[in-house]
């Protein structure tokens, strides 16, 4: 016995017929385009100029200078020799020279007044304060060396160092921030000054 095909299929309709369908032509869409792409356009235009007039802004919020780029030296150079003390199992010295405002590992080379860079990790190993920041105080275990030739601070192979204040002082004496050397640790915590 045969049994009768279905047939299962839908009728077309051209796109005149559809209901619900807007008719397109080529003129509309194109039109659609053009103003898409001159809104488009306009917003770039408008970040494009925010970004221009927040690009300084952006470029002075992340260079470092003055008191930023001093205190970050000093950490680095801090960081640098009790990383070199573990490392090579021996005793580091940082030393300062507070009259010619450098202070740097000992060991480091470098020329003239430049800082000194550390390929490997990128922390400062020698640097000198930058222009209107002075030092103004050196403290190692409570005797001060502001008024000295030099003074060095000493990091260990167990990861401690010598108990050191550092105060640096900004222009005109308005901005002055101050590190503490942990000796258990042998890291520095930055604090304001107590006026």
């Amino acid at each position: 016995m045969k049994l009768p095909i279905a047939d299962c299929r839908l009728p077309i309709a051209r796109k005149e017929q559809r209901p619900g369908f807007p008719i397109l032509n080529r003129q509309s869409s194109i039109g659609n385009l053009a103003f898409t792409l001159i809104e488009l356009m306009v917003v770039v235009g408008i970040i494009g100029l925010v970004a221009a007039m927040g690009l300084p802004s952006i470029f002075k919020a992340l260079e470092k200078d003055g008191m930023r780029k001093a205190v970050s030296d000093v950490q680095d150079v801090f960081f640098s020799a009790r990383e070199q003390a573990i490392i090579y199992n021996k005793t580091v010295a940082v030393t300062f020279v507070p009259h010619d405002r450098k202070f740097g590992v000992d060991g480091a080379t470098g020329s003239g007044g430049d800082t000194v860079i550390n390929p490997h990790s990128g922390k400062t190993v020698m640097a000198t304060l930058p222009a209107g920041v002075e030092f103004g105080m050196i403290d190692i275990y409570r005797k001060e060396y502001v008024q000295s030739d030099w003074a060095k601070i000493f990091f260990n192979p167990d990861g401690t160092s010598d108990e050191a204040v550092i105060v640096l002082i900004g222009k005109g004496g308005a901005q002055s921030e101050k590190l503490t050397l942990e000796y258990a640790t042998g890291s520095a915590t930055v604090s304001s000054v107590d006026q």
